[in-house]
């Protein structure tokens, strides 16, 4: 079993190869997402300006927990609903490293439901 410190470097240092190839513009912002062993959070972000446009999060909804599948299908649906009404529908993914399993994929799975293209 790989410990959680290498882990975590290991993702990172995905992530930063994902990041290569990824960047959120006005009209495409960057789907961002963090996952803890608790929580999950999610950030449209626009990389040309640097700013977070929407954000949500399972501490944000105080949800009572946000380390299952149905907290990331939550949370995807409120991330498309709050970027719709910045009029937002169109966005680039990135997943953060994580394997496009579980949580990733059911979050990403609502917020395609839910009216983001990616």
């Amino acid at each position: 079993m790989i410990p959680q410190r290498k882990r975590n470097e290991i993702r990172q240092r995905v992530h930063t190869r994902i990041r290569r190839r990824l960047e959120g513009t006005a009209e495409r912002p960057r789907l961002n997402v963090y996952r803890s062993l608790n929580h999950i959070y999610v950030q449209v972000i626009d990389d040309a300006d640097g700013k977070t446009i929407v954000s949500a999060s399972t501490v944000a909804s105080k949800a009572k927990t946000g380390g299952n599948v149905a907290a990331a299908k939550e949370i995807g649906k409120l991330i498309a609903e709050r970027a719709k009404e910045k009029g937002i529908t169109k966005v680039v993914f990135d997943r953060g490293g994580y394997l496009y399993h579980g949580r990733i994929k059911a979050l990403a799975d609502a917020a395609r439901e839910a009216g983001l293209e990616f």
